[in-house]
């Protein structure tokens, strides 16, 4: 079936759509995708519901964030409705549109985690089935709600030899090991471009280290670099989760620009490194997605700490910067039919648990 899914990351930049053709277990064909970018004020509103939410002990409407949820519904039903015209297909066409909706805070700690975005709103202004909310059941089972896409690498290497991992690259960075028969392990490393772009646009006013400029002029702190991964993060055993505010940029203050990005940019590295070595078998090949998979000083790097060379999704025909959107259709699909999204291994709930919410018109 025909399925739509949506994705908008902790990065804020903007919003993935991609369109699949999926049965939701083996069969998954790419068919169309499209980035539709935030405006700067679209952005600001997201941050500020961010920040707003990240103080609350429990997720609320203020007005902050009502008004950032009002907004993605709107801009996601824009690129809903644009993907469609581009591939040149109808509301009829397309069975379910997978909604992630926008994270604001995600504290699997204290028993919750937080997607703004109606589903039934967008369903309405679609005129397609929505499936949304897809980690609060994991969470409440007792799983970390993320992460969530470990099933859909499973179905993308299902022609690969294993074992083999994916590794995602964005605000945050997670890992798939796909085992030679097929378990799954999966968790958050840490930070992956996240700290990153909050420290370039800090000191330059840049949204990111564009090709890994910066990172590869400067210098690494050491000193910084060994403080920042004596965190008790990296200890903690998987399944585990982040959410992006977890870590600050708060250690490289003092460095010049070049040198926290440097620092920072090892720091993810380091941080994949340690994850690494917490899996249950070291895989034979290892391939990025994300948007840290078009830093050439991020892969180096990655590279040197593991001594394993990452291979971008590209490289295999995939889309490396549609793969989350691909991955909520395909959850979507899944959903409907009452299939798993979330698993002991890579979430860490109880047994496997069916996800989302689903919004019929």
């Amino acid at each position: 079936m025909l399925a739509i899914g949506l994705m908008s990351g902790t990065s804020l930049d903007g919003i993935d759509a991609a369109l699949i053709d999926t049965d939701g277990e083996t069969r998954v064909r790419p068919l169309a995708f499209r980035g539709e970018a935030y405006t700067d004020a679209a952005r600001e509103t997201l941050m500020e519901a961010t920040r707003v939410a990240l103080t609350y002990d429990r997720p609320r409407l203020g007005r902050p964030i009502a008004e950032a949820a009002d907004l993605v519904v709107r801009t996601h039903a824009m690129a809903v409705l644009k993907l469609m015209r581009e591939a040149g297909v109808k509301p009829g066409d397309v069975s379910v549109v997978g909604f992630h909706g926008q994270t604001v805070a995600h504290r699997p700690d204290r028993g919750w985690t937080w997607q703004i975005g109606d589903g039934a709103a967008l369903a309405a202004a679609c005129g397609i089935t929505t499936v949304s909310d897809f980690r609060s059941a994991d969470v409440a089972a007792g799983g970390q709600g993320a992460p969530l896409l470990p099933v859909y690498h499973a179905a993308l290497t299902a022609g690969l030899e294993r074992p083999v991992a994916v590794l995602n690259l964005g605000g945050v960075a997670n890992v798939t090991l796909i085992d030679a028969d097929g378990a799954l392990t999966a968790f958050d490393t840490g930070p992956a471009n996240g700290l990153i772009d909050n420290w370039v646009e800090e000191t330059s006013g840049a949204r990111f280290d564009a090709g890994g400029a910066l990172a590869g002029a400067g210098r690494v702190d050491q000193a910084v670099l060994t403080a920042m991964l004596d965190h008790p993060f990296f200890d903690a055993p998987p399944p585990k989760s982040l959410d992006r505010s977890d870590f600050t940029v708060q250690p490289v203050r003092g460095l010049d620009t070049a040198d926290g990005a440097a620092t920072l940019t090892a720091f993810t590295a380091q941080s994949v490194a340690l994850a690494l070595q917490q899996l249950p078998r070291r895989p034979g090949r290892l391939i990025v997605a994300g948007g840290g998979r078009h830093n050439p000083v991020m892969l180096r790097m990655i590279a040197e700490a593991t001594g394993i060379t990452p291979e971008p999704a590209d490289a295999l025909g995939w889309n490396g910067d549609a793969m989350e959107a691909e991955g909520f259709a395909y959850m979507a699909v899944r959903t409907l039919q009452n299939l798993p999204i979330s698993f002991p291994g890579t979430t860490g709930v109880p047994a496997p648990t069916i996800g989302g919410v689903v919004h019929r018109v």
